[in-house]
């Protein structure tokens, strides 16, 4: 079905709604509805957390009777299966609705195109599609789950104009203003889980919380094969999320029964050619409920995430700074000998803030 000369409009306004959630929704993905009659919004809803009612059942409960024969525009196809809360289908065709108006496709089985389908037997109008991309990008790391299995991954970096992550006697506090801080702080507040690796951890003992208004804490990771860092570091404080260790040493060890005596869950994964099998661990988050990964590891960490092949953005704060070759290099090495053979990104954003520049980029699609 064609779309309509307002259909747009009035998804933008559910798509505000859906980022409401960011951050919150895991494993579920963040989704905003709004109900329309008469070219008029009745009722606006979205999704909190996992386990409450779903973007189109708030707005419903609102609008009451009102909803009879309006439209409802969701950024995400409807869903037609219990979960933790019941079916949205049902509730749309308990209120008498006449049309449906949605933005992404649902890529998990239990969806998949059943709502719609329901929807339409019982003669409702349905028209997907509207402002597609904007709504797949709102949840890209639900649909890379949905399809792969893995998280999707961020690495950020705070950087000189040469590349270096600190000084060649290991200071990097600060090399980026304030404002590009915070902006990294807010990055933190809206992915499931923040990695880092043991060398971040001895060296600057980060706490690896959200400072900003309203911020909340995602869980915390830690990349240390050999499990050098101290149970006693700030990242592994009782209070706040869950914090992870990935190691190769065996959950039944001493040094990890250390860690799990502080509350920390100890995940062992394979190594091969001494590597951790990053994407088993990655694996291992899925099942947690992490869809969205934060990698704010140094050189060695942010390198093995670019040898597994498991980047897909990199958000770097390019400060007006200089370093030198003394400096160190904010990724390790990659084993590129020839110009061909480095990792190729474009850009997707590029943004001054405060006195640095935040570019943001992805890898080119063989």
């Amino acid at each position: 079905m064609a779309f309509r000369a307002d259909d747009e409009r009035f998804m933008r306004l559910a798509l505000d709604e859906a980022r409401k959630g960011l951050g919150r929704t895991h494993p579920n993905p963040a989704v905003g509805a709004v109900i329309v009659k008469a070219g008029k919004v009745i009722a606006t809803g979205y999704h909190a957390r996992a386990g409450t009612a779903h973007a189109e059942a708030n707005a419903l409960m609102l609008a009451g009777a009102k909803a009879k024969g309006a439209t409802i525009y969701s950024t995400l196809e409807p869903c037609d299966h219990f979960g933790r809360t019941p079916p949205c289908t049902q509730a749309i065709l308990d209120h008498g609705l006449s049309r449906v108006v949605y933005g992404s496709s649902d890529p998990n089985p239990l969806v998949d195109g059943k709502g719609v389908r329901r929807l339409k037997r019982a003669g409702l109008a349905v028209t997907g599609g509207v402002l597609a991309a904007e709504c797949d990008a709102l949840n890209e790391p639900f649909f890379k789950v949905m399809r792969t299995g893995l998280p999707f991954v961020t690495v950020k970096a705070g950087l000189t104009l040469d590349g270096k992550i600190a000084t060649a006697a290991g200071q990097s506090k600060w090399i980026t203003s304030e404002a590009a801080r915070a902006h990294a702080h807010a990055l933190r507040d809206r992915v499931d889980a923040v990695v880092v690796g043991a060398g971040t951890v001895v060296a600057d003992d980060p706490a690896l919380t959200t400072r900003i208004p309203g911020g909340r804490d995602a869980m915390r990771v830690v990349i240390d094969p050999q499990l050098r860092t101290k149970p006693t570091a700030k990242v592994y404080a009782a209070n706040g999320p869950r914090v992870m260790v990935v190691t190769a040493r065996p959950a039944d060890s001493a040094r990890a029964r250390a860690f799990a005596r502080r509350g920390v869950q100890v995940v062992t994964v394979s190594e091969r050619k001494g590597r951790l099998e990053l994407e088993t661990a990655l694996r291992a988050l899925v099942k947690l409920g992490v869809l969205h990964l934060l990698v704010e590891g140094g050189a060695t960490t942010t390198g093995r995430f670019f040898e597994a092949g498991l980047v897909d953005e990199l958000v770097l704060f390019i400060a007006p700074k200089v370093f030198g070759a003394e400096g160190l290099s904010w990724v390790g090495a990659l084993g590129v000998r020839q110009v061909a053979d480095a990792p190729g990104f474009r850009v997707t954003g590029l943004e001054q803030v405060g006195d640095d520049v935040m570019l943001r980029v992805r890898p080119r699609k063989p």
